[in-house]
Formats: structure tokens, sequence, C-alpha cells
């Protein structure tokens, strides 16, 4: 009866290894993206998100060429002003000045060139009153 070579088990082991790894990686850290608070910008450049409150006034179209602009600052708390224009799809409908929502794009000079807006339900992040 003839025996297997074990370097065949070993192969397939070390593929298998290899594709794991990647798996996991890319999983973990290949496609993260920065969310920060217009006050965490500091020096930042390249994708990120921001989190923050819309300010107004809104001007423009997120379907023209100029895009939509309006400015992101901290949720609680002052802080700097970023400016963001954003380009793509309408807005979300609850998208409005004083809500607070996700702007991800791309960071260059203090202005964010966004590509996609999320709002979030302040209702989640707010503390509830418990009632005698």
């Amino acid at each position: 009866m003839p025996t297997r070579s074990p370097a065949r088990l070993v192969v397939a082991l070390a593929v298998a290894a290899v594709l794991a790894v990647f798996l996991l990686y890319t999983a973990v850290a290949g496609n993260s993206t920065p969310e920060l608070t217009p006050s965490q910008i500091g020096t930042h450049v390249g994708r990120l998100s921001v989190v923050g409150v819309v300010v107004g006034p809104l001007r423009g179209d997120s379907h023209s060429a100029g895009g939509l602009r309006f400015g992101l600052k901290n949720i609680n708390g002052k802080s700097r002003l970023v400016p963001v224009v954003y380009r793509g799809e309408s807005p979300p409908p609850l998208f409005t000045v004083g809500r607070s929502v996700v702007a991800g794009g791309i960071l260059t000079a203090g202005r964010l060139s966004a590509t996609s807006i999320l709002t979030k339900c302040p209702s989640k992040y707010t503390a509830t009153t418990s009632k005698p």
C-alpha cells in the first residue's frame, strides 16, 4: 500500500492559512475609514467621515456641478466649522439645518468633498428620563 506524501498536506494547509489571514485583514482593516468630529480633524487629509451638526445656509444642489454646500460643527459644544461640498444622490429626507449627520468623502485643504450623507436619529443619543 503506497503512502501519501505529507508535502501535499503542508502546501494545502499553508494556502488555507494565507487565505484566512487575508480574509481577516480585509474584514478588520481593509475598508476602515476614520470617523472624526470637526474638532478632531486637525491636519488630517484624505478619505474620512465627519460627524457633526449641519450649519446653514444650504446652498446649491447635489446634482449640479457646484454641489450642495453647507457646514458641519461638533454636535456638542463649539468647534471650527468644516465646509462641505456634497455631490451625488439627493440628500436623505431628514437632512436639514441643525440635524446630526455623518458625511463621508475626501478632505483636502480643510474642505470635505462628500459623496455620502447619513442622518442620525437624535432620539438614540439623548438621555431618557424615568417617570415615577
